[in-house]
């Protein structure tokens, strides 16, 4: 099978198939399939007969929505009676991508459990990429919720890992993903890219759905290497006479350099998963990260008035309340006295004032303490041995999860949603803690994997809340929520500390990545970029501006970089009523909301990206936002270069830096260099191309993005009008260069002279730039 893109040559004797690149010379990887679980105490796995291949009678079925050019089954023998397994594969027509999907059926006598469906085993050195074996690799490892931690892996690496184990291991880790503790070994899930950083080309292996299995994904480096990838069985039960299928694996080559290297994989999943919406990105307010569990509705209230009053300089249309509002996690209709009139009211207030009323809630997960243990036991998931299984450490206590399997226990979910939304009037609903779904233990419906049990619930979640409101899924693995959350937490829990921070043991658990932290936020914000606005909107969890935390300005700045220039939602949450108007700016200054993801330009050469190249237009042309970040715990200067950036090469580019207002110029041969950017801070460049005959709009200090803010741009032989709207109120500078001097000029009708500030760069104060006109004669 062929296309453009992509050659796929099934080896029936030898057991093996090989996916070639028709693009680049000498790529190609050959792999296996591989099944493994038991019957009866006999264990299963494929057998040494050649394979059978047939055409597929509907190439074009509905169960793959996309234009498929070739399509066929791959009978497999498997070594115990009565049970075989079929793959289909398919060539897309203008994809660069394979797609696979197992098939078990059990005709035998006795029930099957099933371990492992591998999609793909490359061993042997069956990976070559322009012709030879990997050279410089590296896998980029993706996460199983919206916590756990994801990056680029490198050789002489160890994948990152929790030493709190039985605290939080439940929560991060999928227990069908192996966690390796040795160097060049790394694991991930759902989806990965083995590449090699000195060819610039990669594979990229994953699944499309996690509907019905969650997937995973295992690589070695050395000495040649390896790679697997699987969907795991969970031991759920086979009876006899019935079958199981897999989600849709793809399989393809990227080129790692490319400004969107996952895009055919990601939009694929989209189509599979019927991701259409193009929901509104949220910008709001939230009172987790400063009151947290301790609020009433005199706090609410105050902060929702605030919020009213800020409207004119600070919109913040979405009013969230967060937790501490219920006396335990799973008593959702028992409150605190803080709450003696429950939540309805406060919903009605915020809409009146014309905002979105947002509630928190975590319908999985159970608090040892809630009346629920006490009333309803058999609704809890148990082990083994009967006992309850562990949800983490959370609430300062081991928690519980509902075994959804249990009838009683996913009614009570969808009850807990239909009050939120149609009693007490929320139409925006975090729900978090998702991952308590699919824990590993012994469900009342045994034929059912984890994904199954995860993909149930958030259904149930999903119609019980209808189509009218906005649902953000939060510690969700992330396969699990595509096609019906309108925005996703990609990202660990941001703090008011740069590390995780919990006394006395801070020191310990300083280096644990996917506990909250501001550093561990902005991994997560960075290395899942690209997942915004393809499967939803990206949440990165909130932007804390107060000075009282223990971030610093340059941390904050660094954090609000981040947030903005990935284009997800933007959520205050700080104490409104009492933030200093120095620390409101840093917020004002992301609004309007970008709303574009940036390239992460060095996603698999780093663990932990440090540039981001983002393409804007506007009236004032095309301009490149750059940021570079110093991860370093020491001062260092940061070079700006095109070839860093892969701009566009042999111009000259006006540069300004929006922290600090530096301007320069930056050239092939003339790096721009920036000196002394703090520990953990970040500097953000404007790059326009310089041509000297002509007006260039350099930058201003109202908007991170240093152009969204002009609305109109006018330019003769001797003038050049323009004006602004930022949205709300605020003063600042913008900058100019005018290739001759000024003769004169005007905001709204009153004469201004710019200030010159060499290099035929003039500046001019900006009072209200909301409603701003310039006119510049020259």
């Amino acid at each position: 099978m062929t296309n453009a893109a992509l050659s796929f040559y099934p080896h029936p004797k030898a057991r093996a198939f090989t996916l070639k690149s028709n693009q680049f010379e000498g790529t190609r990887v050959t792999a296996g399939f591989a099944l493994t679980g038991w019957a009866g105490g006999a264990p299963l796995a494929l057998s040494a007969s050649p394979w059978e291949i047939e055409p597929e009678p509907n190439p074009h079925g509905s169960d793959l929505p996309l234009e498929v050019r070739h399509r066929i089954r791959i009978n497999l023998s498997t070594t115990l009676p009565g049970v075989t397994a079929r793959v289909h594969a398919a060539l897309l027509a203008e994809k660069p991508l394979l797609m696979m999907k197992m098939v078990v059926r059990n005709d035998g006598d006795t029930p099957l459990h099933l371990d492992r469906l591998t999609m793909a085993q490359v061993q042997d050195g069956g990976l070559r990429l322009l012709g030879s074996l990997p050279s410089e690799p590296a896998f980029y490892s993706q996460g199983w919720q919206s916590w756990s931690s994801s990056g680029s892996c490198q050789p002489g690496c160890q994948q990152q890992k929790s030493i709190l184990e039985r605290f939080q291991v439940p929560m991060i880790f999928n227990p069908g993903t192996p966690r390796p503790r040795n160097g060049n070994l790394f694991s991930g899930d759902m989806f990965g890219v083995f590449g090699d950083l000195k060819a610039r080309i990669g594979f990229l292996g994953g699944f499309l759905s996690q509907k019905y299995h969650f997937g995973s994904l295992q690589t070695r480096f050395a000495p040649v290497p390896e790679l697997e990838l699987w969907a795991n069985g969970d031991d759920a039960m086979l009876p006899p006479g019935s079958c199981i299928e897999t989600d849709w694996a793809a399989c393809g080559f990227v080129t790692l350099d490319a400004p969107d290297p996952l895009g055919d994989y990601l939009a694929a999943a989209a189509a599979v998963n019927n991701i259409q919406s193009q929901a509104p990105i949220p910008v709001g307010w939230c009172s987790w990260y400063h009151f947290y569990t301790k609020i009433n509705e005199a706090v609410i209230e105050s902060n929702l008035d605030a919020v009213v009053d800020l409207q004119p300089d600070l919109p913040l249309p979405l009013f969230q309340i967060d937790d501490g509002f219920e006396t335990y996690p799973g008593d959702w209709f028992d409150f605190v006295p803080g709450f003696p009139e429950g939540l309805s009211s406060l919903a009605r207030k915020a809409r009146r004032a014309g905002l979105t009323p947002g509630l928190w809630l975590a319908p999985f997960i159970v608090h040892p303490r809630s009346r629920l243990v006490r009333e309803h036991p058999d609704w809890l998931l148990r082990d083994k041995k009967g006992r309850r299984v562990t949800a983490g450490f959370v609430w300062n206590r081991f928690t519980y999860a509902l075994d959804l399997t249990h009838p009683a226990a996913l009614a009570y979910t969808r009850q807990v949603i239909r009050t939120a939304v149609e009693d007490w009037g929320f139409t925006y609903l975090k729900l978090d803690f998702l991952y308590a779904a699919a824990l590993d233990g012994q469900y009342q419906d045994p034929t059912k994997t984890r994904a199954q049990v995860m993909r149930m619930g958030l259904e149930a979640l999903r119609e019980a809340a209808g189509p009218q409101v906005t649902l953000l899924g939060c510690g969700c693995p992330l396969g699990s929520g595509l096609g019906l959350f309108e925005a996703m937490r990609i990202s660990a829990d941001v703090s008011g500390y740069w590390a995780p921070h919990f006394p006395p043991v801070s020191f310990i658990l300083r280096n644990e990545p996917n506990m909250p932290a501001a550093r561990n936020a902005i991994q997560n914000i960075l290395s899942r970029a690209f997942l915004h606005r393809r499967w939803w909107v990206n949440d990165p969890d909130c932007l804390l501006v107060r000075p009282d935390t223990d971030l610093t300005l340059a941390e904050v700045r660094t954090l609000a970089t981040a947030i903005s220039m990935t284009g997800g939602s933007l959520l205050l949450s700080d104490d409104l009523p009492a933030l200093p108007n120095d620390r409101l700016r840093l917020a004002q200054v992301l609004l309007p909301l970008i709303g574009q993801r940036a390239q992460v330009i060095d996603w698999m050469d780093r663990y932990t990206p440090s540039l981001l190249r983002l393409d804007l237009e506007g009236p004032t042309g095309l301009w490149h936002l750059l940021a570079y970040f110093n991860w370093h715990e020491h001062q260092a200067s940061l070079e700006f270069s095109p070839q860093a950036f892969h701009l566009p090469g042999g111009g000259i580019y006006w540069a300004r830096e929006f922290w600090t207002g530096q301007i320069g110029q930056m050239g092939a041969d003339a790096p721009l260099l920036l000196q002394d950017v703090p520990p953990h801070g970040v500097r953000v460049l404007a790059a326009r191309a310089f041509t000297p005959q002509m007006p260039v709009y350099i930058g201003s200090s109202l908007h991170l993005s240093q152009g969204m803010e002009v609305s109109t741009w006018d330019w003769h032989k001797d003038s050049v009008s323009f004006s602004f709207d930022v949205g709300h109120k605020l003063s600042g500078k913008a900058f100019l260069y005018l290739p001759k001097s000024p003769l004169g000029a005007w905001i709204n009708g009153h004469p201004q002279m710019p200030q010159p500030c060499g290099q035929g760069m003039y500046a001019m104060n900006l009072d209200e730039a909301r409603e701003s006109e310039v006119h510049v004669k020259f």
